[in-house]
């Protein structure tokens, strides 16, 4: 980064890892390293930045502490800006800083922005016609269990038990996702397809739930979005897949619930904006 770069934060106070003090703390954390923030954007209080506003304020940097969530609906209205992005991870789960950074935290990431540590990359995404994700996307019934998640977040224990119903039971009778182009997996379709960036295509997972104690399992996996613990069939690498329900598709895209046609495309793409991702894992403190 150029020595007299302007740099914009988006906190996300209402995230799984944030407080009051969030964004003071973090700004004095930019300011130890030599790059002072010109602006810092606290959400829900306010909202996020557009690629004109941050284009008109001459930002070369923005760094985003937030979930993933937050982080897709901020970088996706980015595409084409000069500028670069930095993911700290502000949630639960942080797939996205993950992917760039490893187990790094905010602080070691933001160290290694001082010390020159960071590398300018472009990363693939996942691309329909109901919105990319940055990290991935889920389709079918099992989608649902995206709104126990919520209801968990919120701390809505009426919330909780209610989604949890109706997510079960929908990974159990909902209406199978089958992926038709080209054909892969079980004939009858799954209750969730994950689809995901990996070496450049789309990388396929099937998840089943047959009987109780996969529901259980796959239920927990889901919670947490940590699917692989979950029961799946690893279907392979593709550039593209085409799945179809008799049903409209409950899709969850980056941890956020959306709802898809009977038939939806997805793609691998390249993401058009560029990131800053840790070349080398930082030093134990």
């Amino acid at each position: 980064m150029k020595a007299n770069a302007v740099s914009w934060l988006v906190v996300n106070r209402a995230s799984g890892s944030s407080d009051e003090s969030t964004p003071e703390a973090l700004a004095k954390r930019f300011a130890e390293i030599g790059h002072p923030l010109a602006r810092a954007v606290v959400l829900p209080d306010e909202h996020p930045p557009s690629r004109a506003a941050i284009e008109a304020g001459g930002v070369d940097l923005l760094a985003i502490h937030a979930g993933d969530g937050t982080q897709n609906a901020v970088i996706t209205t980015l595409y084409g800006w000069s500028g670069r992005v930095l993911v700290l991870p502000g949630g639960t789960q942080n797939l996205l800083a993950k992917s760039l950074h490893g187990e790094a935290s905010a602080d070691q990431i933001i160290a290694a922005l001082g010390n020159g540590a960071l590398q300018v990359v472009r990363r693939d995404l996942v691309y329909s016609a109901q919105g990319d994700g940055l990290c991935e996307i889920l389709a079918g019934p099992g989608a649902r269990w995206s709104d126990v998640r919520e209801a968990m977040r919120e701390r809505d224990l009426k919330g909780v038990a209610a989604s949890l119903g109706e997510a079960i039971g929908q990974t159990t009778g909902g209406a199978a996702v089958r992926i038709a182009e080209p054909a892969l997996g079980k004939a009858d379709g799954y209750p969730a397809v994950r689809l995901y960036p990996a070496d450049g295509a789309l990388a396929v997972d099937g998840y089943d739930a047959e009987g109780i104690a996969d529901v259980a399992r796959q239920g927990l996996a889901l919670l947490r979005r940590d699917f692989r613990e979950g029961p799946h069939d690893e279907l392979g690498l593709h550039p593209a897949v085409v799945c179809r329900s008799d049903h409209p598709i409950d899709l969850m895209i980056d941890g956020e619930r959306k709802r898809g046609g009977r038939e939806e495309r997805f793609e691998r793409r390249e993401c058009a904006v560029d990131f800053l991702a840790l070349s080398r894992q930082p030093e134990a403190p």
